[in-house]
């Protein structure tokens, strides 16, 4: 039972640890179509967001898919991220973090 115990409280710890990698893990994205540049957090906070090409006439409907673009690849990326470390972790990968 002590054992079960202490294995836990490791993976506590290790968990916390993770926790903190993540935070610490920054990566940047770029749209499909180059115009814009999200910077994330493995903790999947958006840190920054850029617009990398010059906007004469705001195509709004483009702006906005290429952020969305973007943002969702950081975050596909964060996840992947976060299971890459799990998998380290646990030594198996859990379903919903490949």
């Amino acid at each position: 039972m002590f054992d079960k115990m202490k294995a836990f409280m490791d993976m506590q710890k290790k968990m916390q640890e993770l926790k903190r990698e993540l935070e610490n893990a920054i990566f940047d994205v770029v749209s499909s179509d180059g115009m814009v540049k999200v910077v994330m957090n493995g903790a999947q906070e958006a840190k920054e967001i850029k617009i990398l090409k010059e906007l004469p006439d705001i195509d709004k409907a483009g702006l906005e898919r290429a952020i969305k673009d973007a943002y969702n690849k950081a975050l596909k990326r964060s996840h992947d991220l976060a299971g890459q470390k799990m998998r380290e972790i646990t030594g198996f990968n859990l379903p919903g973090l490949t």
